[in-house]
Parts: C-alpha cells; sequence; structure tokens
C-alpha cells in the first residue's frame, strides 16, 4: 500500500494529476460506504477522502452537511469508520485513504488512541479540517514519527510566510481550497486558479491537491497536471443522493468518477 506522498509524488514525476474523490463514511449505510470505496479505487480513484460526519461541518456546504445528517441519524461515529477501513483493507484495498475529519470527533476518541487505531485499521494520512499547524501542537506530537500522514490546508488568503509553517506541518500534502467559502459545486473553475496553483507550488515542497468547487470533467481537464491531486466532493455526495438503493447508488459512483478520470487519462 503506496503512502498518500509516495502517490502524488510519483504524480508530480510523471507530470500527472491523481484523482480524489470524497466520501462521506455512512451515507447511504456503512455497509454500503465499504462497497463505494471499493467501486470508487476500481473507477480510477487513486486516493479517497473518507469524511467523518460532524455535527458543526462549518466549513462544508449544504450538500456535505446533509450527508453528515444522514450518517449521524444513523449513530456512524469515529469507531465504525475505522472498522470499515480495517474491513476494506481485509478485503484487499489498497488506495490510499485519507480521513477527512473535524477536531471534535478525534479529540474525543482520544490522541493517541486514535493515531494507533487509525494505524492498525489502515488509514493512510488525515486532514483534520479545523486544525491549523499553529495549534496542532499535540496532535503533531501524537503523530510524530507515527506513519500517519498529515494534511493542511492552504486558501487563497494565505499569506505566503504561513505557507511555509503549512508545508513543514504536512508530511503527506497540502490541500489547496481553490476559492473562499464552503464546499460545493460551481459552474466554473476560476480563470486565474492555474497561475494561482502554480505559484503556490514556488512556496511548498510537498506535493499540492486542490478541491472545493470542482465537479465536473471540464474542470478536471482545466486543472490537469496544475496539481498533483484533483478532489472531487460534494459532485458525488449530491449524485449519491439520487440514488434508490445501494446497488444503484454504487452504480453513479462508479460511472462518476470513470468520467471525471477520463481528462486525466487523455494525451
Amino acid at each position: 500500500m503506496k503512502s498518500i506522498n509516495a502517490t502524488l509524488m510519483a504524480c508530480r514525476a510523471e507530470s500527472r494529476s491523481a484523482l480524489i474523490p470524497y466520501l462521506t463514511a455512512g451515507v447511504p449505510d456503512l455497509v454500503t460506504t465499504a462497497r463505494l470505496l471499493h467501486a470508487l479505487a476500481a473507477a480510477g480513484a487513486d486516493l479517497i477522502e473518507l469524511g467523518v460526519p460532524f455535527s458543526d461541518p462549518v466549513a462544508d456546504g449544504p450538500v456535505i452537511q446533509k450527508a453528515s445528517e444522514t450518517a449521524l441519524a444513523q449513530g456512524v461515529n469515529l469507531a465504525q469508520i475505522l472498522d470499515v477501513v480495517a474491513q476494506v483493507r481485509a478485503e484487499g484495498l489498497e488506495t490510499p485513504l485519507i480521513l477527512f475529519s473535524y477536531y471534535n470527533p478525534i479529540y474525543h476518541f482520544g490522541l493517541e488512541n486514535f493515531v494507533k487505531q487509525a494505524l492498525v485499521a489502515g488509514v493512510s494520512g488525515t486532514l483534520v479540517v479545523d486544525l491549523l499547524p499553529e495549534t496542532a501542537g499535540r496532535y503533531l506530537d501524537a503523530v510524530a514519527g507515527s506513519g500517519l500522514e498529515t494534511v493542511f490546508l492552504a486558501a487563497p488568503t494565505t499569506a505566503p510566510e504561513r505557507l511555509a509553517r503549512i508545508d513543514a506541518a504536512s508530511t503527506g500534502c497540502v490541500y489547496y481550497v481553490s476559492r473562499t467559502g464552503v464546499t460545493g459545486t460551481q459552474a466554473q473553475v476560476h480563470v486565474d486558479l492555474p497561475a494561482t496553483l502554480a505559484q503556490l507550488k514556488t512556496h511548498v515542497r510537498q506535493p499540492v491537491i486542490v478541491g472545493f468547487g470542482i465537479s465536473t470533467p471540464e474542470h478536471v481537464a482545466q486543472l490537469k497536471g496544475c496539481a498533483e491531486g484533483i478532489v472531487v466532493g460534494s459532485a458525488l455526495m449530491a449524485a449519491l443522493d439520487t440514488a434508490s438503493s445501494p446497488d444503484q447508488a454504487v452504480e453513479i459512483a462508479s460511472a462518476l468518477i470513470r468520467s471525471l478520470k477520463q481528462p486525466l487519462e487523455e494525451n
């Protein structure tokens, strides 16, 4: 099983971009989540973000907020999600998995316990959305030397002098938020985003993934080669919301990922 960093650095060496779908765990249920993880990988996902549902997802737009509410209503929690990760690893899934979470569930799980259990389950790394490098001391101490990779956010409003701290704290990659605001789909990717990513990469050594608002094959084509990874989240969760059965959810997810992967495979 490759690490997050190794997978993305291979993309950098080959001047290509990885496709990284985001999936909220527990939607429509945990059994289907396991099926979806396998389906996303089979359809072409290079890495997968697995979202931990949270009651106050301040960085997320209405689509992922609704997904969190659906999962929480079923009692989905972090321990169960780690069990799903362990299950799919035992079934042979090798795709790197980034656990996308707010700090509260991890804190209440217990930092040292979380790191231990996440590694045992097969989590590759974490993106703790509301944790800044400047305030992440206890968390960074807990993961130091463990092999659990870290991902921190940079945004259009991030000052250049902060990028060095974000880069240093990130052992997996740096996640660039492509716009101000929350997650969600949008009609167009800003025309300046490729140039912005090129400038960002002059300040960071870690590979860069980009997300927020990327939702169509055309968006992916625009950003191809501009970052080591391209994240699609709300578009997938919105598509899954139309499914009338778990089987249909798997079919919908697979078809969407194949369509998003196609531009990345074209010369």
